[in-house]
């Protein structure tokens, strides 16, 4: 049995997650790897992938080496494990899946319920990134932030919050502020923490589990920053901080030639472009930039790469997020009703003569709610509809269904590829195609489109 093949079977036979006490006592056992690593902690509901793109693209430009841990994959598990945002070449994965799977042997005997699915992918990252030296472990949480297994990591350098919505009500609670206490869990005693503070019922929460922690604290909303287009043929956005906070003076300088000039400020506000167009880019760019503001105050980023930080972030791409695959064809890996909402205000943007849907969603995700936002918002002039290859997958029925239930023109197909090719064939040269709902879909599709 292949690694692969070991760690893709592993929910078929553990059902019970080990506590935060006995994930630090494998860890442990390891050789506490992930206490040898600075870590940069992100959770929340939507948004975490994209902040821990930013952030990996900048720290790496800025000359760092960086070990990104994100979930899920799109194709398969090793684009989990980033290292200078490239997957673990397949010698090293292998190398570190046996090691932890030799600790799970000896630790089930010991007692020690065998690590499930994503407690066997996070010890794998930790000595993965802790034997290749990075100068950066950026983390994403799995599910919640409290409970999650990466909040056994106990000294993060910084903690990033995204946005909250409602999603995984049935474990996390069923109200925004029950979420937001969840995700705020992973705050730390006087450990800095960068959060979206949009929506005011989850920020007064974090704002409290700061203050708790004696952690200091820093809200970001859409009134903070200003927001505009790049120049004329260039797509993607601008921002710039509207308060500069901590500026210091403009410090005088000589140079050689006795003329004396005027140097940027270390610190305070910034400036910065994305190639995303989406608004909810801009949000997730606007936390990322102010996460690294704060690493650069606390000395744990050279202030005099702050052009190259940003000139990072102005690089990233991140596969699935309002990518477009093919002119006029948008991969997005929205799956909740937050997701769909900022998607949805993206999308309007994105100027089409028609918009064509293709749909596909998981059975644990408000995939009503997240389909009547789509009718509502998008008007989409026709809907595809799919399977996918997942367990919990909402058969295309019951979606046909929903849509039907607004007015919207529906097709429905078994299979991912022939949905693909019968949306593919509607399109004509104004028109926009859409395929979102579930990053079960998203990877698929995005090997149909490379093959």
């Amino acid at each position: 049995m292949t690694a692969e093949e070991y760690i893709s079977q592993i929910p078929l036979w553990t059902r019970e997650k080990n506590s935060l006490a006995d994930i630090r006592r494998f860890l442990d056992f390891l050789g506490n790897p992930d206490r040898k690593i600075p870590v940069i902690h992100v959770a929340g509901t939507n948004g975490k992938g994209s902040v821990c793109a930013y952030l990996s693209s900048a720290l790496k430009e800025a000359g760092y080496r960086v070990g990104t841990f994100i979930s899920p994959h799109l194709s398969e598990v090793r684009e989990r494990f980033l290292l200078q945002g490239l997957p673990v070449d397949k010698p090293l994965f292998e190398e570190v899946f046996f090691q932890v799977k030799e600790a799970a042997e000896h630790l089930t005997q010991e007692g020690l319920c065998h690590p499930t699915f994503f407690e066997f992918l996070f010890y794998m990252a930790a000595l993965l990134f802790a034997r290749q030296n990075v100068d950066f472990w950026v983390m994403e949480t799995g599910l919640g932030g409290r409970l999650d297994t990466t909040n056994a990591v106990e000294h993060p350098r910084i903690c990033v919050i995204t946005s909250i919505s409602l999603e995984h009500t049935q474990y996390l609670g069923d109200s925004l502020e029950k979420i937001a206490g969840e995700k705020a869990g992973i705050i730390k005693k006087k450990v800095p923490v960068v959060y979206d503070g949009n929506c005011a019922a989850a920020a007064r929460v974090i704002r409290e589990r700061a203050v708790q922690m004696e952690a200091p604290a820093y809200g970001i909303t859409r009134e903070d920053f200003f927001i505009c287009p790049r120049a004329s043929g260039k797509k993607g956005l601008v921002l710039r901080e509207k308060k500069k906070q901590e500026q210091k003076s403009l410090k005088p300088r000589k140079q050689e030639s006795g003329k004396t000039e005027l140097t940027e400020p270390d610190f305070g506000g910034w400036e910065l472009e994305i190639s995303s167009p989406a608004p909810y880019q801009a949000d997730n760019g606007a936390l990322a930039m102010k996460a690294l503001c704060v690493l650069m105050e606390q000395g744990d980023i050279d202030p005099r790469r702050k052009k190259l930080l940003c000139r990072g972030m102005k690089k990233m791409i991140w596969p699935g997020r309002m990518e477009e695959i093919r002119p006029g064809v948008y991969l997005d890996g929205a799956h909740n009703p937050g997701g769909i909402q900022a998607f949805a205000e993206a999308a309007k943007a994105i100027p089409a003569a028609r918009r064509l849907i293709l749909f596909g969603a998981v059975s644990d995700k408000a995939y009503e709610e997240m389909i009547a936002c789509l009718c509502r918002c998008l008007k989409p002039d026709l809907v595809v509809t799919t399977h996918l290859k997942s367990s919990r997958d909402v058969k295309d029925e019951a979606l046909q269904e929903c849509f039907r239930a607004f007015g919207c023109p529906v097709k429905g197909f078994w299979q991912a590829d022939k949905a693909l090719a019968y949306v593919l064939s509607q399109k004509k040269e104004e028109d926009v195609v859409f395929c979102l709902g579930s990053l079960y879909l998203i990877g698929e599709l995005r090997e149909l489109l490379f093959t």
